[in-house]
């Protein structure tokens, strides 16, 4: 590495090394990681690449964020979080996550504070020079040791995706993806560049990101909403079938009591009729 460069790198702050910081008392590790700073400078960001790159980040995070939400699972997720590896250049990954973490807010993340590293890492790519994250990041996050790295590049729509093979090894070796989909044996998930987006399976269920969850909601709503109308009418329906039931019975009832008492009235001069006949017959022998 040419001096300048060198000089340059060493002007960034860096955490302590495993070895200063086991001899740190714990108020000076507070101290420490209290001063780290918790955000990079511009000669350490990429420029700029605009809505391609965040919307492509951010619907990465949220779809992760419902999943393991709904999972009841304690991983961290953090989006260009300032990250301090002991003794090493900081730097701020696209998207990070950690599992069984503890998921309250950060501005950073102090790998010897925070008592473990990254787990699962992936960067954005939309424009420019892609040596930072197809070569320099690929070795540098195996020799750190973060289990995967995958890289979306949106502008190209293709996505990358590589495993350190153990635990002990600092290499990485490239996911081979089936039927297009790349898996992520630390998420437990499956990624899939479809229809200009990345996107993350579980199974056969599609993780979806919060604006396709509110559509879906609204979805259901306007479902419901159909479907308690359609009762509605049908209840209206029932009572109206109800009334002209009642009005029917009720119709049958007043008919039945006028043919009641025509009846009566019939039998009754019937009655009269045949006492007459009988007087007269007997009047007449």
């Amino acid at each position: 590495m040419a001096r300048d460069e060198q000089e340059r790198e060493d002007a960034f702050p860096r955490a302590p090394s495993r070895e200063e910081w086991a001899r740190m008392s714990e108020e000076e590790r507070a101290r420490v990681v209290e001063a780290l700073p918790g955000e990079v400078t511009w000669d350490e960001m990429a420029m700029p690449e605009g809505d391609l790159h965040s919307q492509a980040k951010m619907g990465a995070l949220q779809a992760l964020k419902g999943f393991f939400s709904r999972q009841r699972r304690r991983v961290y997720l953090g989006t260009e979080l300032p990250v301090y590896y002991p003794a090493e250049r900081r730097f701020a990954p696209d998207l990070l996550a950690v599992l069984d973490a503890e998921t309250h807010p950060r501005n950073k993340w102090v790998v010897s504070h925070e008592g473990k590293g990254l787990d699962w890492v992936l960067e954005v790519h939309v424009g420019g020079d892609r040596k930072k994250d197809a070569e320099y990041n690929v070795r540098r996050y195996a020799r750190l040791g973060i289990p995967e790295y995958f890289i979306y590049d949106r502008a190209r729509q293709r996505l990358e995706g590589y495993r350190l093979p153990s635990s002990e090894a600092r290499e990485y070796v490239p996911i081979t993806p089936e039927q297009g989909r790349y898996g992520s044996e630390v998420l437990g998930l499956e990624l899939q560049v479809e229809e200009g987006r990345l996107r993350f399976w579980a199974g056969h269920a599609l993780l979806l990101e919060y604006e396709e969850l509110i559509a879906r909601m609204q979805e259901m709503m306007e479902g419901l909403q159909r479907r308690a109308d359609e009762e509605a009418r049908q209840l209206e329906a029932a009572e109206r079938l109800r009334q002209e039931a009642e009005q029917l019975r009720q119709e049958a009832e007043r008919r039945l009591a006028d043919e009641t008492r025509r009846r009566e009235e019939l039998e009754r001069r019937l009655a009269e009729s045949q006492a007459e006949l009988e007087r007269l017959r007997q009047r007449g022998g």
